[in-house]
């Protein structure tokens, strides 16, 4: 069944700690190749008919992201029962 994702993201000048966080561990467990890291969060939107972007790009900007400080886009995208699990 299609579903709408939402991902939501600090703007790119807005302090973001938490992926400073994990950039500043990486090194720490031996990675050196990564400059930067944003944290961000994934909503998933399952509608009872067809996937309405507009309709999700509504939910988004009134209830999801901040848009003071956060951005969103927005994917329509087939999953399956096993999308997302690890082998």
């Amino acid at each position: 069944m299609p579903r709408v994702v939402v991902d939501v993201m600090l703007k790119p000048e807005i302090l973001d700690p938490q992926g400073q966080a994990v950039a500043n561990a990486l090194p720490r467990l031996g990675v050196s190749d990564v400059s930067s890291v944003r944290i961000g969060r994934r909503v998933e939107i399952e509608f009872t008919g067809e996937p309405d972007l507009d309709r999700a790009r509504e939910i988004a900007d009134k209830l999801l992201a901040n848009p003071v400080i956060e951005d969103f886009t927005l994917r329509v995208v087939e999953m399956d029962d096993t999308e997302g699990a690890r082998p």
